[in-house]
C-alpha cells in the first residue's frame, strides 16, 4: 500500500479532530455524527482552508457553540489557518447522520431517526422504538421535545419519557 500525501494527512488529522468534537446539545455524539460536518475544502495549493459545516436547520440555536466549539479543537490540534464556512443548501437531513451517530443517540436515551424516512415519519405516524427497552407500544406526546429538533414521546411499556430526533 502506497504512502499518502501529506494534504490527505493533513484532512484526515482535521476529520480525527472534528470527529472528537460533542454536539452542544447532544454531548453523547459528535458534530461528525450528527452530519454536520459536510467536509473539507481545499486551496488550490491542496493544503486545507476550511471546514465547511451544514447547521441541522438555519436557525438552529446551537449554531454559534458549534462554530466555537469546532474553532476551539482545530486551534488545539495547530489548524488555526483553517476556516469555517456554513453551507446552507442542499439542506441538512437527518439521512446524514452515521449509523454510529444513531447508535450513540440511542445509547443516550434519544430515539434516532430512521435513515431514508418518509413522510410519514415526519407526521409522528410511524412508532418509534423506546430507546431504554426497544417497544414499539410508544406515543408522542408533543411534537416539541428538549429542543427543536426532538419530539417528546413516551414509552407505555416502560412507562419512561423520551426525546425523538426529528426526521427532515
Amino acid at each position: 500500500m502506497g504512502s499518502r500525501c501529506p494534504a490527505s494527512k493533513t484532512v484526515d488529522a482535521i476529520w480525527t479532530t472534528l470527529d472528537e468534537v460533542p454536539d452542544p446539545e447532544i454531548p453523547a455524539v459528535s458534530v461528525v455524527d450528527l452530519g454536520i460536518v459536510r467536509g473539507v475544502r481545499e486551496s488550490a495549493d491542496g493544503s486545507p482552508a476550511a471546514v465547511l459545516i451544514t447547521p441541522t436547520y438555519s436557525g438552529c440555536p446551537a449554531t454559534l457553540a458549534i462554530n466555537v466549539a469546532i474553532r476551539q479543537a482545530l486551534d488545539r490540534s495547530g489548524f488555526e489557518q483553517v476556516g469555517i464556512e456554513t453551507v446552507l443548501a442542499p439542506a441538512w437531513t437527518t439521512d446524514w447522520i452515521t449509523e454510529r451517530g444513531r447508535e450513540r443517540l440511542r445509547d443516550y436515551g434519544i430515539a434516532p431517526p430512521p435513515p431514508g424516512a418518509r413522510s410519514s415519519h415526519l407526521r409522528g405516524d410511524v412508532p418509534v422504538a423506546c430507546p431504554r427497552c426497544g417497544s414499539t407500544d410508544t406515543q408522542e406526546v408533543s411534537r416539541f421535545g428538549s429542543t427543536p429538533c426532538k419530539a417528546l414521546w413516551r414509552c407505555r411499556s416502560c412507562h419512561e419519557p423520551f426525546d425523538q430526533f426529528k426526521c427532515h
